[in-house]
């Protein structure tokens, strides 16, 4: 499944700036909350969200460009992608409770199975990685508060260049906040 094979070579590398941040994050909960707030420097076709229930934390992924094409394959990339940075974070101990996918189940999740080794749902609302809370307060070896700052300083100056009109920034806060 094409999705899946270009999720699985994703990493956090590829996000760039907002990959170099979360890298240097004290932790993984901060790292995916910073994936969460500047994913929008990285596409506008997409929104992901970081929620905790109890003693559960979902990542969750959705596409919302009506003219974007291969919204599958982008959706089974992203959580690949989510998984990838969990592990890179936790390491390989690192296991999802469940694995959500907003479109039909294909005729051989054998892939699916041999990647996320985690109960999988499809025709679900959203792409979602589940897993537990815990592994959010998971210490990162890389963490580097000074990094961290210039970081976020060279992050903020690109979002003011690179600033919506403001039409286009209330559809993509009414997005997010309707995703949530």
């Amino acid at each position: 499944h094409f999705g899946l094979l270009v999720g699985q070579r994703m990493n956090m590398t590829s996000l760039g700036l907002i990959g170099l941040l979360m890298k240097t994050s004290r932790d993984a909960g901060s790292a995916l909350r910073s994936l969460v707030d500047f994913l929008h420097l990285h596409s506008q076709a997409a929104v992901m969200t970081l929620s905790v229930d109890g003693e559960l934390a979902m990542l969750t992924y959705d596409a919302f460009d009506p003219g974007l094409v291969a919204t599958d394959q982008t959706g089974d990339g992203a959580v690949a992608m989510m998984l990838n940075v969990m592990r890179s974070f936790c390491g390989r101990a690192f296991q999802p409770t469940e694995v959500s996918f907003a479109h039909r189940s294909p005729a051989d999740i054998g892939p699916f199975r041999r990647h996320f080794q985690a109960p999988l749902y499809f025709d679900a609302e959203q792409y979602a990685l589940v897993f537990s809370r815990d592994w959010l307060d998971v210490r990162l070896s890389g963490a580097d508060e000074e990094l961290q700052r210039l970081l976020r300083k060279q992050i903020d100056a690109l979002g003011t260049e690179h600033s919506l009109e403001f039409p286009d920034q209330v559809r993509s806060v009414l997005r997010s906040a309707l995703m949530v």
